[in-house]
């Protein structure tokens, strides 16, 4: 043991020591809140007959402020029980120009100060001071602080693996020792369910995109694996850090692809001392903005009957729908329909006249409310202007004949003939075309853009200061339109544009700038999740220039050919085994539909596989042996990925190349394709092929 790791052994002891004697002193303090209640209650119970009402309200408000108290201290236990286990991963020593000595500087997920020896032991992650750990190694540095931008040297730099208390490594380097420590973390198998903090493993170009406080919208284009969902819920951290007086965790919103990706990433915040953040998928917050008084196809739904019938007039409609021509055509459509929807008339009352002119600029004055308001208003302005004019004031009949004329002007129209009118309108009456009374999931947002010119819509969610929205390439011009409506407030907006999984309606970052105000872009090229081999693979089949693997390297992917359905089934059953009996602990068994998810999930089960099915309604995650499609994989990692059913005849067009890609990208360590005959002709030769033995 070198001397510089025993002495950080020690320091570590002595961390531990004040962090337990910080525990002791907030169980004491609780214990003594718990007593305290509990007297107060009793007190409360015991003197109800003799109590005033006021007093009554004094000590339910001091219970009350007590278990607020000590709620606050509950939390403070939770985040120095995990400081417990691991209180630091890094350490630098900082010597500020113009000082004597150097600080040692400790970083961690949370801030810990030992207030009997008044010292800083561990800095939060966040602070402007730790900066520093991800942007400079040592030589001169700089941060920028509070009172202005503080300069000096990094003399020295560390970093730490501490688990379960014990330290388990210590590396110094005067180079990117960041570097080396994530290399270790990603050769690891992932034993945790769901998304994990990354604050050890900050590169700094990621560390630039999470400490970004400046920009209003900040779009963050990154390749598979780059890790930008992350870096978001980081950024987010980050924020409520910054910012911990003016934005709170209620205050922002995500809006996730689906329920099982939401699971996914929600326990990094809470991992991260934060409380978890409200998120909603599109389809709910379209419900919301519609009252609930439409039934439409969901974006699942939507891609599934692509994947399935592989509708070329499907893919004419979606694709009609998603250009910024066809926003600026709603735009254009919806003056006409203001211009058409009221027609003005004189009305009069004994002698007194109100002119048409004075309803036609009323009319249009109060634009973009529903129908019953506008004329509640319309009747308010017009009584209020014949007070101004002719100090008279409406009886209730008259009042009532005003109300009946206005509301004769109004050209009557519900909003789904009216939106039905704009393909008319068009000369496109074919780009039309509801199932069953159901809207396709093209024509929802199209539908609310135009509600928002025509009638307004309640937002429930106006409250909202920052929004994340995932998976940007999958949303089109109308619907950022919808979103840039409803949300003034600050965006942070992330995906990649290689992934979409329905290349029909979707947009690049460029595109996204233009409907977002203010729009900051930013680029991750660097690929950290999958091994070389598997990104090679990967970019064979979409190829991406900009994409940088990272150099760790492991087995090459295989194909493995069949000539029966039967032995493509025995052949993933080996897989399997060859999954329990190792280290790793998520496989996942991609599937191009959910009907052939169902039917291979059926085939696993028959043969006494135990694996979880996972459908466009799941609402959770977990490691383990999972069957999904492409589309719900997006965005999650495993260990391990066979995607089965590769063969030529199953995909075929770009889409499928599109979802092949993201099945493949999904992979951490081992990738397996599966078919029945000839794989997909997009499929690189130069895997490991393997082909099933006759039976």
């Amino acid at each position: 043991m070198t001397t510089a790791e025993t002495k950080e052994r020690a320091r570590l002891g002595a961390c531990q020591t004040s962090i337990r004697n910080a525990l002791d002193q907030i169980d004491t303090r609780l214990n003594d809140y718990a007593r305290e209640i509990q007297t107060r209650k009793e007190y409360l119970w015991e003197a109800r007959r003799d109590m005033d009402h006021i007093e009554k309200i004094a000590v339910r408000q001091t219970i009350e402020q007590t278990l607020d108290s000590a709620g606050v201290l509950k939390a403070q236990q939770q985040k120095l029980h995990k400081l417990m286990r691991s209180p630091y991963f890094g350490r630098f020593d900082f010597h500020k120009s113009g000082e004597a000595n150097s600080e040692s500087v400790y970083i961690g997920v949370h801030h810990f100060r030992d207030e009997v020896a008044r010292e800083t032991l561990v800095y939060d992650w966040r602070a402007p001071i730790a900066s520093m750990f991800y942007d400079y190694e040592t030589g001169p540095a700089r941060y920028q602080a509070p009172a202005g931008e503080v300069e000096g040297q990094l003399t020295l730099k560390r970093q730490f693996r501490i688990r379960n208390g014990e330290l388990e490594f210590v590396l110094e380097s005067g180079v990117h020792i960041v570097d080396d420590v994530l290399q270790e973390e990603l050769s690891r198998a992932s034993n945790d369910e769901g998304m994990k903090n990354i604050v050890a493993t900050i590169q700094r170009d990621q560390n630039a995109i999470i400490r970004n406080d400046d920009a209003h919208t900040l779009i963050i284009q990154g390749v598979a694996g780059s890790g930008k969902t992350s870096i978001a819920l980081h950024r987010i951290a980050y924020l409520l850090y910054r910012f911990k007086d003016t934005l709170s965790s209620d205050d922002i919103l995500i809006i996730s692809p689906n329920r099982v990706f939401a699971a996914y990433i929600g326990n990094v915040l809470p991992e991260l001392g934060e409380e978890q953040v409200a998120e909603i998928g599109m389809e709910d917050l379209a419900d919301e903005l519609l009252d609930s008084q439409y039934r439409f196809q969901t974006f699942f739904e939507q891609t599934t009957q692509l994947l399935e019938k592989n509708d070329e007039a499907l893919k004419a409609r979606i694709a009609a729908k998603a250009t910024p021509d066809f926003l600026r055509q709603i735009d254009r459509y919806a003056e006409e329909i203001e211009k058409s929807s009221f027609q003005a008339a004189e009305w009069r009352t004994g002698r007194k006249i109100v002119p048409d002119w004075f309803f036609a600029e009323t009319w249009q004055k109060h634009r973009g409310v529903g129908l019953t308001e506008r004329i509640a208003r319309m009747v308010n302005a017009t009584e209020s202007q014949i007070g101004i004019h002719y100090n008279y004031d409406l009886r209730t009949d008259e009042r009532q004949s005003l109300r009946e004329t206005i509301r004769g002007m109004v050209r009557k129209m519900t909003l789904r003939q009216a939106y039905q009118g704009l393909y008319e309108w068009m000369g496109q009456p074919e780009l039309f075309k509801p199932a069953g009374g159901k809207l396709e999931y093209a024509d929802v947002f199209p539908l609310i853009h135009l509600k928002m010119r025509l009638e307004g819509v309640r937002n429930p969610r106006s409250a909202v200061k920052h929004l994340l929205i995932d998976e940007m390439q999958d949303y089109t011009p109308v619907q950022y339109a919808v979103l840039g409506r409803l949300f003034s407030c600050r965006k942070t907006v992330l995906g990649d544009a290689t992934q979409s999984v329905n290349p029909y309606s979707s947009s690049t970052a460029e595109q996204i700038g233009r409907s977002l105000k203010s729009a900051t872009g930013v680029k991750l090229t660097k690929s950290f999740r999958s091994t070389w081999e598997i990104m090679q693979f990967a970019l064979a089949i979409s190829p991406n220039p900009e994409l940088e693997a990272m150099k760790r390297y492991g087995e090459a992917p295989r194909v493995v050919s069949c000539k029966r359905p039967a032995q493509m089934i025995e052949r993933i059953r080996d897989e399997i085994e060859a999954f329990r009996a190792s280290d790793h602990h998520s496989l996942a068994i991609i599937a191009k539909t959910q009907k052939q998810a169902n039917r291979l999930h059926k085939s696993l089960v028959d043969t006494g596989v135990e694996a979880r099915l996972l459908a466009a309604d799941s609402a959770g995650f977990s490691n383990g042996l999972i069957v999904c499609t492409a589309h719900l994989a997006k965005g999650l990692e495993f260990d391990r990925v066979i995607v089965a059913g590769v063969s030529a005849s199953n995909y075929h067009t770009e889409m499928d190349r599109n979802l092949l890609y993201v099945a493949c990208t999904r992979a951490m360590h081992r990738l397996t394709l599966t078919c029945v005959g000839a794989p997909a002709s997009f499929i690189p030769q130069r895997a490991d092929a393997a082909a099933c033995a006759a039976e």
